[in-house]
């Protein structure tokens, strides 16, 4: 990315608290909807309804690069941006990420989440265990005088240790009144390496962790991205700031816990 990396004012953060503050609020509606037997443009249009309607706030994907939809559904081998379809119906036994942007007051908030729907593997409940355990490894690197690579490290070394591949082509960025700021957050890297972190800073981390190999193919519908070997795939994503100490999580959810 050419841009320069826009440093957020305290009132700017504020805005973007709310936007987070809404954005968790989606997923706290739709955790009890999202079953075996519901559509994935289901699960669409409730998010795309309740944004709008309760929330009074714009689902800030919609439209974004002429995407049709308010949300991405990922679902198994499927790595990112999984357009909904009226016709995949979820089953148990299914793991599914529901990826969702808000803007609010003129600022964006970016999530996501994964879904285990029914009884699921033990194979594929670590893999969404661990994916989450990533993520966290990789927000906690997050404070001023570190740098992007610290973050990137930090979640590639988790996943190595644990057996699973990190997908490069697709990673974190920087986010505020547009959806894709800078910077661009790898998933992958060295430590002390890259950009020094600096308070003001916004942006989402969102690994993207395979069970088997990180090479990913993208079908013909032009958004759909999966698994080159078909194995599974999951991905956790949070909105984080850079704080004078540390990092404050954007978009955490109603019982989510620092970790």
């Amino acid at each position: 990315m050419d841009k320069q990396v826009v440093l957020k004012s305290s009132d700017d953060l504020q805005l973007m608290r709310e936007s987070g503050r809404l954005l968790a609020s989606v997923f706290d509606y739709l955790d009890p909807l999202i079953t075996a037997g519901i559509s994935t443009m289901e699960i669409n249009d409730l998010a795309d309804s309740f944004i709008i309607h309760t929330l009074n706030a714009r689902p800030a994907s919609k439209g974004q690069y002429d995407f049709p939809y308010s949300l991405n559904t990922s679902v198994n081998e499927v790595v990112c941006h999984g357009m909904p379809s009226a016709t995949h119906f979820l089953k148990s036994g299914d793991i599914i990420n529901v990826d969702i942007t808000l803007e609010k007051n003129g600022f964006i908030a970016d999530s996501s989440k994964m879904y285990m729907i029914g009884e699921v593997t033990p194979l594929a409940q670590r893999l969404v265990e661990k994916t989450y355990a990533a993520m966290w490894q990789g927000i906690r690197a997050v404070k001023p005088g570190a740098t992007l690579g610290d973050i990137g490290f930090a979640i590639q070394q988790y996943a190595r240790a644990n057996g699973y591949s990190v997908v490069r082509e697709y990673c974190g960025h920087g986010i505020g009144r547009e959806m894709h700021e800078a910077p661009q957050i790898l998933h992958h890297g060295q430590p002390n390496s890259g950009m020094v972190l600096r308070e003001g800073m916004t942006f989402t981390i969102e690994p993207m962790i395979n069970q088997g190999e990180a090479k990913v193919k993208l079908k013909r519908d032009g958004w759909t991205v999966v698994t080159r070997d078909k194995k599974l795939s999951a991905q956790w994503e949070h909105t984080i700031a850079v704080t004078a100490d540390g990092f404050e999580v954007l978009t955490l959810r109603d019982g989510e816990i620092v970790q």
